[in-house]
């Protein structure tokens, strides 16, 4: 069992990073990639910080790292599209994450197209929403970008009608039925 190892800072506890990893790590997440351009290069990462925020209007939100560059391009474009992993799209997870180093485009081998926006839109996925930045939130080393949706679709019958792709404990899961 893990422990909570709570020290005091100027009056103030706070928690062992390891500890909060471990616990977080306990929260089993969908695992989306997340897309964008920058200028006309297509950028984008695997993202399991995402849910929805709002009915009327449609909103969405994702969290993402300042440090990678997928956060650079949305704030600069002020557009992105989330892309619902099923579980046959598992190495597209792992590329995205930058698990595959020797793929150096992420997007290569992939006929992606675009919708409203310009943010690329994935084969094959179990669905997808196309959003403009709404409120962009700093919070220590993320940021909380709120995403208006414009359009979005769930997956045709010839595709993506697997399972949802998970991610728990640290490895790539999904339902057990």
């Amino acid at each position: 069992m893990i422990e909570s190892k709570v020290q005091g800072v100027e009056g103030w506890p706070h928690l062992e990073v390891q500890t909060f990893k471990e616990v977080m790590a306990r929260w089993g997440s969908a695992v989306t990639i997340v897309t964008t351009r920058q200028a006309t290069i297509a950028v984008g990462m695997t993202a399991t910080s995402f849910t929805s925020v709002s009915l009327l209007p449609p909103q969405i939100l994702i969290c993402v790292d300042h440090n990678a560059n997928t956060y650079a391009a949305i704030s600069k474009s002020g557009y992105f599209a989330v892309n619902l992993l099923s579980v046959e799209q598992v190495e597209w997870a792992k590329r995205f994450a930058g698990l595959q180093p020797a793929i150096p485009d992420r997007f290569e081998g992939i006929a992606w197209t675009t919708a409203i926006t310009g943010a690329p839109i994935l084969p094959g996925v179990l669905g997808w929403l196309d959003c403009r930045v709404y409120q962009a939130l700093a919070f220590g080393d993320h940021t909380i970008f709120i995403g208006d949706v414009v359009t979005c679709s769930v997956a045709d019958e010839l595709s993506g009608e697997g399972a949802p792709l998970l991610y728990y404990r640290r490895a790539w899961r999904t339902l057990a039925m």
